[in-house]
């Protein structure tokens, strides 16, 4: 009891011998040429026309949300402000002539001392003078909120994809001057031919390569179109995920799409040593391994076909998931452990 406190042992991690999910059953996997795209992306322009007085960022910039991009020449929108104020000013004036005028034959009607058409006739030019009193307000907000477009600003933060204006050039309302992508996700755009369209589904998992990244990306299908393109090809997006920084949009890529069987899930082929007992008559199980937890867990597998060189075809796992191909009798669901190779140094053992 009096002797020094003995070291924690470090947890022993039970190697695992294991292998990448890559190959489709049946041929299945099927690769698309795409392009990278921001998740968000925007055309900006001005809201009203104008002559540019100041361009504030270049292509490439990374800007944020509310940043000034570029700004018209306000002086027309400065006058019209001026103007509608002073309209309102003389509609206010009329108004209250109009007013006291009501207020008199009102009174004097009251007393019968004057007859209903003049008091109608005051009537009428009072409701008429409130109403150009609105009118006027509603021109004076119009101007100051022209006057206030006349300074264009980024809606949300990312970079500047495309620059399409310089300095002191007259724009119209609604010309794009700028293409904004937002930072953050991105994604990658295909066209998938009307004869496989209908085995896409969202969720979809799927690999993505794209060049000068070493490995490939994990992706699902996020977004499908519901009408045929150009060569009856239904545009296909899919999420990128863990996605590397040197990934930009307008990089090309090659999306690896699994498949199923028609009404049927995927199937890939797998080791015969990775499969296990499952819950049910008919049914395996493998054990999946997290790279993030270092742990394993065991998935229910179905087999779709026989065996192939010590290959079976099963559905249940996905594209690129590592399966344990030795010793699961002794593996338990959540697990660490550590794989005997990294998954850079070997294709799978």
């Amino acid at each position: 009891a009096c002797g020094e406190k003995s070291e924690a042992v470090p947890e022993q991690l039970r190697p695992i011998r294991w292998v990448v999910v890559t190959d489709v059953a049946g041929g299945q996997l099927r690769r698309f040429s795409g392009v990278v795209e921001a998740s968000d992306s925007s055309s900006l322009s001005f809201e009203v026309g104008g002559n540019v007085r100041e361009v504030r960022v270049q292509q490439g910039d990374a800007v944020s949300a509310g940043q000034v991009l570029a700004i018209l020449d306000p002086e027309p929108y400065e006058l019209s402000v001026q103007a509608a104020t002073a309209d309102l000013e003389r509609a206010r004036a009329f108004l209250a002539q109009a007013r006291s005028d009501y207020e008199r034959h009102q009174r004097l009607l009251a007393q019968r001392a004057v007859a209903q058409s003049q008091f109608d006739v005051a009537q009428r030019n009072f409701n008429a003078a409130t109403s150009d009193v609105d009118v006027a307000v509603a021109r004076l907000n119009l101007a100051r909120r022209d006057l206030r477009n006349t300074t264009l600003t980024a809606p949300f933060d990312g970079t500047i994809a495309a620059r399409l204006v310089d300095p002191f050039v007259q724009v119209m309302a609604g010309q794009e001057l700028f293409r904004i992508d937002a930072a953050g996700g991105r994604q990658v755009s295909i066209a998938v031919p009307e004869t496989v369209i209908a085995q896409v589904g969202l969720g979809m998992p799927a690999t993505v390569t794209v060049p000068r990244v070493a490995e490939p990306i994990d992706a699902r299908v996020s977004e499908i179109g519901s009408t045929a393109g150009a060569g009856n090809a239904f545009p296909v997006k899919l999420a990128l995920i863990d996605l590397p920084t040197t990934v930009r949009p307008g990089m090309t890529a090659e999306v690896s799409l699994p498949l199923p069987r028609e009404n049927g899930e995927p199937t890939f082929f797998i080791p015969l040593s990775a499969i296990g007992p499952g819950d049910l008559p008919g049914e395996g199980s493998v054990f999946v391994y997290d790279p993030a937890s270092s742990t394993v867990h065991r998935t229910l597998v179905k087999p779709a076909g026989p065996l192939a060189s010590n290959l079976v075809a099963v559905s249940g796992v996905g594209l690129g998931d590592i399966v344990a191909t030795a010793g699961v009798s002794f593996l338990l669901d959540g697990q660490k452990v550590r794989l005997l190779d990294p998954p850079g140094d070997a294709p799978g053992r």
